[in-house]
């Protein structure tokens, strides 16, 4: 028989507990368990509950991982005052610290919603969040789209890989519309003036002509007016 007298009397009170899938936690309690587990890469604390992410598989998650990192650091490179992160942990509020796979934002300085902590991590909500949704896609478009949705994300791309389909969706009167192709068949960010996507050739892998349509984007009189107006935001 267990002495549990005994057990107990073993157990250190001031050992951290490892954070587990499914855990129920405060974001304080979170941020105490992943800083004491620096083996874990990604876990998120959506709604109150913890999400640890599988390892991740190359043609399923990195490679459309890599190409959308690709299309939004180009942008990144052509507009002064935006910045972009790979997989950032975000204190969103007390019960949501995601670590989306991208997210782009306007540097504060410019104006934009999102600051930096003191000790490094980004709070409040950027302008825009994506994630590659494989394996976590009921969570993508579940509690995650909700939570992002009531912190003021102002739009979040959701990449179904193994549904091939890229939903862009747009904060309007506090709700998620999705943004529909212009009659070119071109999605068009409405916060990132120039920030433009060809939907097919991203899901066909041809980065080339993703590439191409950005160009033209960051080449249109919306991306330069956006441009100057960061400029003059930089000033004040």
């Amino acid at each position: 028989m267990v002495d549990t007298a005994s057990a107990r009397s073993r157990i250190n009170p001031h050992q951290i507990p490892p954070l587990e899938n499914g855990d129920c936690l405060t974001r304080p309690e979170f941020e105490r368990r992943y800083r004491a587990m620096p083996q874990v890469k990604k876990a998120e604390l959506i709604e109150g509950t913890v999400y640890m992410a599988s390892p991740l598989r190359f043609e399923p998650h990195a490679e459309p991982h890599g190409d959308l990192m690709g299309w939004l650091w180009t942008y990144k490179v052509a507009t002064p005052g935006i910045r972009l992160g790979d997989n950032p942990t975000v204190r969103l509020d007390l019960d949501n610290e995601p670590q989306p796979d991208a997210v782009l934002l306007i540097d504060p300085a410019y104006g934009g919603g999102a600051s930096l902590s003191p000790d490094g991590y980004l709070e409040g909500a950027p302008e825009l969040a994506a994630e590659i949704a494989a394996s976590s896609a009921t969570v993508d478009l579940g509690d995650k789209k909700r939570a992002y949705r009531r912190n003021g994300i102002r739009e979040y791309l959701v990449w179904q890989v193994f549904d091939q389909k890229i939903d862009w969706l747009n904060l309007e009167a506090e709700d998620y519309v999705p943004l529909q192709a212009d009659d070119d068949g071109i999605l068009r960010s409405r916060v990132f003036p120039g920030l433009w996507l060809d939907r097919a050739a991203m899901l066909a892998g041809d980065m080339p002509q993703v590439l191409a349509v950005l160009q033209q984007g960051l080449n249109s009189p919306g991306h330069r007016d956006f441009v100057e107006t960061l400029s003059q935001s930089s000033r004040k």
